[in-house]
């Protein structure tokens, strides 16, 4: 057992980039003719009067949903984005199943180069 222990701690662990979002939301996006298109992840902020993304991403994997964290609150999403461990947390979160794309239709209301975007890799 300890030569297991020593080995765990021979490798550093490596640290996530943590992000808090006012909500999480879990959308299923269908074509007009009921297919299945696509699963993503929408992270919102509140602004003044409404939510506005802050950023979205695929779900490529059931690990990536939002679970109940107990500890903190609310939940929290935990996956690899691209080279990058990432947690983000949120107060809430929904699920929802659309015909449109809510990613799509915001950017009318504020452009993807004006929106806060997930904190970069330090």
């Amino acid at each position: 057992m300890i030569p297991l222990l020593l080995l765990l701690t021979a490798f550093p662990q490596e640290a996530a980039v943590i992000d808090q979002v006012d909500l999480i939301e879990v959308n299923h996006l269908y074509d007009q003719q009921g297919r299945h298109v696509i699963d993503q992840l929408i992270f919102w902020n509140w602004d003044r009067d409404r939510f506005q993304i802050r950023a979205w991403r695929l779900i490529k994997s059931q690990s990536q949903l939002p679970l109940r964290d107990w500890n903190r609150g609310g939940y929290v999403c935990y996956w690899r984005d691209l080279q990058q461990l990432r947690k983000v947390y949120a107060p809430q979160k929904r699920e929802t199943w659309t015909t449109y794309d809510p990613e799509v239709r915001q950017r009318e209301l504020l452009p993807i180069q004006q929106r806060a975007e997930l904190s970069r890799a330090r």
